[in-house]
């Protein structure tokens, strides 16, 4: 099958820090890949691929000091798109609604995955004018704001298997915090079940210029008047095996609703447990009592925080493994493919490649 993932621009893909939805786009286009499909990548200019690059601005548009406004490059980006369409059995959209005016001729060969959250209400009327384009949500809960539109299906995301190996036995004795400072994330919530618990908090997050007044009016003092927590910033990819397998768990305490939550599959696949507040996606990603524990408040939370040792760490990883591969994440996103009106039925598609037998976990001491 001939397949086109079109990413934004603001991160590479997969990204060198922060980038959800950038890094989704590489797992599964890698995946496409090794699976043995044909594969374009639509993305910045410093992406890593297997899959043929299409360099659409020279590098991610939030690494770089001379753009002012992202939205010139995905229009040009479009445009690359628009010219080469043709070629492509599938076209795979994770840029939100941009390219909706574009697609109206082929729409139905089309999937567009919903990345962020829809309950703004902007996005209602939006939705309501454009009905038959096929939509993908990353949860069911996602779904709940939308108007009646043209859902092809719910695709949990996936990790691949060897991304971040299984700690069996941790080396910290801490809570991590690992994603953004921002309200609706509640890192004063995570701060609070540090301090009532007495167990020390790191918290590795980016501070987005729209959230920097938060941090400095409500995060930086708790921080800086608490001797258990430490802020790290940003980290990368690398970093982050070692930060989520050595915690005691990872505190998930947002108070909006949250699409997916790619910390909590990151987490369990080092098999760290998670403990998060009942949110968005959040009890269909975690199992209640086996990959960590979902509370109502605060009081549930610090119960929670001392009930950990009841936790399997290796059955977190393997609930990661049975759940959110990548593997699994391509072929729910190759049967949506194979179900669009609009799919060149003469395309060969190859045999699905699977993974072989699992060996052993890769154990971290």
């Amino acid at each position: 099958m001939k397949i086109a993932q079109i990413a934004p621009l603001a991160e590479c893909v997969p990204p060198k820090l922060y980038g959800g939805t950038e890094r989704i786009v590489s797992f599964l286009t890698e995946e496409l890949v090794r699976q043995g499909h044909e594969v374009t990548l639509f993305a910045s200019g410093d992406s890593v691929t297997s899959a043929e690059l299409v360099a659409c601005c020279d590098m991610a548009l939030r690494l770089n000091p001379a753009v002012r406004d992202p939205l010139p490059y995905h229009i040009m980006m479009l445009e690359h798109v628009r010219r080469r369409a043709q070629e492509f059995d599938v076209l795979h959209f994770h840029i939100d609604l941009l390219h909706f005016p574009l697609i109206k001729e082929f729409a139905h060969r089309t999937v567009t995955t919903l990345h962020g959250r829809l309950d703004l209400p902007d996005l209602k009327p939006f939705y309501q004018a454009y009905p038959d384009i096929p939509l993908v949500s990353i949860s069911n809960d996602q779904r709940k704001p939308m108007p009646p539109v043209n859902w092809s299906g719910t695709v949990l995301h996936g990790l691949p298997l060897d991304l971040l190996p299984y700690t069996a036995k941790p080396k910290g004795d801490y809570f991590a915090f690992l994603g953004r400072i921002s309200p609706e994330k509640r890192p004063d919530r995570a701060i609070e079940i540090a301090n009532r618990t007495g167990i020390p908090l790191k918290i590795a997050a980016k501070v987005d210029k729209a959230d920097q007044a938060y941090w400095d009016e409500m995060i930086a003092p708790l921080v800086a008047s608490s001797p258990l927590v430490e802020f790290i910033g940003e980290i990368n990819e690398h970093q982050k095996a070692d930060f989520l397998g050595n915690a005691r768990a990872l505190l998930f305490p947002i108070d909006w609703p949250e699409p997916f939550g790619l910390v909590m599959i990151e987490a369990m696949a080092c098999g760290t447990p998670v403990i998060a507040f009942p949110c968005g996606a959040v009890p269909e990603v975690i199992d209640d009592g086996v990959s960590g524990f979902i509370v109502r408040d605060m009081d549930e939370a610090i119960s929670a925080a001392g009930r950990l040792h009841a936790l399997d760490r290796g059955v977190v990883r393997q609930t990661f493994e049975r759940r959110f591969s990548a593997e699994r994440m391509a072929r729910d996103y190759l049967s949506i493919y194979s179900s669009l009106p609009g799919l060149r039925r003469q395309s060969v598609q190859p045999p699905l490649i699977t993974s072989p037998q699992q060996p052993d976990l890769q154990v971290v001491a």
